[in-house]
């Protein structure tokens, strides 16, 4: 991505909407440095803000409700904030079915007793995962509208098996964010610009954004997002909730629209860790050894400086050791091989995805999409383009020598001489820095800005777990906390982020401002 690549914040990463871009609404306007908008129309008070998965399964074996009237609730409240009110534009449709879904599970519930602790929990899934069902898998992009999959993805598999009402489709940012250079995250032809509910001129981040806009405003109870380099963890930092993108093959990709097979992987999207996972230890970061990135990660703001060092300041009190700094020494020396292997996957994954779950889709191959976008100008690139189609498109197949250079030195960098050197160097346990910074402004003109921080690509080009927690808030948007480890080590991260979740408890629910407050100081 040229210059971009450099900065991965934005780069990747359930019928209130139609599927046709002209019912979507008008976009949002790009809005100059200082310029504020009217405030938005106070958002309703709803019985179920912040509740937690556990909450709702009590209240579901109390009979206070029903999975029934929860699915409803959520609906209205989509209606309420994603259709009037805000406009988040993070939902791109609900499901038809779902009122009918959870009555079955409701009797089901009588009769049986409860599946597990998701039966009966209403979750969006992002629009890049199949859902073979009444509702369209269209990466948000009209190409594929009308098209229906002949199959659940795996995720979607699991998740009806466990009981979960599948509430509805996110939006995200058109093909997972992988079509311009100048892409602004959180749009698509489909669903319009997505906006974070924290301050609605601000960018809800990519390619998830959606799911991460949709949790954070209490749309659904927990989301699905899908990562290559940024899309988990991003939008999660950016909205103010925890995102786990977990180690590469730990989940299933099967039946999610692709980039890229060496990066691509689904995860969970919550407002608290114990939703996001199940494997809770108050007590975990006692003892825990813990390296400070630096390098790279931190010098770039400021203001998200300062809540990194209170951050630290915290895990020493909860009894972590602190090597600091425990930098990545090759951070950022593999972004060029890492655009490289996205651009032949692409290509060769994509291609693969509509021949076998799109079958009625119009558009066959990559190069189909490139022709139909250049058909639907007016309505598929009225801001940016398809640079990165076309660059893929020109990529020859996954046997060229070039890809398997870039690959190995990927792998090389990032894995062997990156994380696994700097662990085994520190005898760490994680990796942490920030997230990334506080959400630039929404800009249909320009796309998203470039600059620093992002620490999304050292753990997403590896194949690395990641789980971000909220750390604080700058002018009143949010900030995350970035836990990575080696492979696997999903159990040890949750274990510290909950620990550091429950120690802090700094999340504090959008209340949908037009802008950021900056008439105080600076956090």
């Amino acid at each position: 991505m040229q210059d971009r690549t450099l900065d991965r914040r934005g780069f990747l990463a359930c019928t209130v909407m139609s599927g046709a871009a002209a019912a979507s609404g008008p976009v949002l306007p790009t809005l100059a440095r200082g310029v504020r908008r009217s405030p938005a129309p106070p958002a309703p008070p709803f019985e179920l803000e912040e509740a937690t998965i556990a909450g709702l399964q009590a209240a579901l074996a109390s009979g206070k409700y029903t999975a029934r009237t929860l699915a409803a609730a959520y609906l209205q409240r989509i209606e309420d904030l994603d259709r009037k009110g805000p406009t988040l534009r993070a939902v791109l449709e609900a499901n038809p079915d779902a009122l009918a879904q959870a009555t079955a599970l409701d009797a089901e519930r009588k009769a049986k007793g409860p599946r597990g602790p998701l039966h009966g929990i209403p979750i969006l899934v992002k629009d890049n995962v199949a859902t073979r069902d009444r509702m369209q898998s269209t990466a948000g992009s009209l190409a594929l509208v009308g098209v229906a999959p002949p199959r659940d993805a795996f995720v979607v598999e699991r998740l009806r098996a466990a009981g979960a009402v599948i509430l509805g489709k996110a939006n995200l940012s058109e093909w997972a964010n992988f079509r311009s250079t100048h892409s602004s995250s959180g749009w698509s032809g489909r669903g319009g610009q997505c906006r974070n509910p924290y301050a609605l001129d601000r960018t809800p981040s990519g390619s998830s954004s959606g799911s991460g806009a949709a949790v954070s405003g209490n749309l659904c109870a927990v989301a699905i997002g899908t990562e290559t380099d940024g899309s988990i963890v991003s939008p999660s930092t950016c909205c103010g909730i925890v995102g786990i993108k977990p180690t590469l093959g730990l989940v299933s990709r099967a039946g999610i629209i692709p980039i890229a097979h060496s990066q691509d992987t689904a995860g969970p999207m919550a407002r608290t860790v114990a939703d996001a996972a199940t494997l809770l230890d108050p007590a975990g970061l006692q003892g825990a050894r813990l390296g400070v990135c630096r390098a790279r990660f931190m010098g770039y703001s400021p203001a998200t400086d300062a809540l990194m060092e209170g951050a630290i300041d915290t895990l020493k009190r909860l009894g972590a050791v602190i090597v600091d700094p425990a930098d990545i020494t090759t951070a950022g020396q593999s972004d060029d091989a890492e655009f490289a292997v996205l651009l032949y996957e692409f290509k060769a994954d994509l291609n693969r995805y509509l021949a076998g779950l799109a079958p009625g889709a119009p558009a066959k191959t990559l190069a189909d999409l490139i022709a139909f976008n250049e058909g639907a100008k007016d309505k598929e690139m009225p801001y940016f383009g398809q640079e990165i189609f076309v660059q893929a498109e020109a990529k020859g197949p996954l046997t060229d020598q070039d890809y398997l250079r870039a690959l190995d030195k990927n792998h090389l960098l990032m894995r062997a001489q990156g994380i696994d050197a700097v662990m085994a160097e520190h005898r760490l346990d994680a990796l942490i820095a920030p997230t990334g910074g506080p959400p630039s402004l929404i800009d249909l003109v320009n796309g998203d800005p470039g600059g620093g921080g992002s620490f999304s690509s050292p753990a997403a080009v590896a194949g690395y777990p990641h789980v971000t927690v909220p750390m604080g808030y700058v002018r009143g948007l949010p900030v995350g906390l970035s836990f990575v480890g080696r492979p696997w080590s999903e159990g040890t991260l949750i274990k510290l982020a909950f620990a550091y979740e429950q120690a802090t408890k700094v999340r504090r629910p959008p209340r949908f401002a037009p802008s950021a407050d900056l008439s105080g100081g600076a956090v």
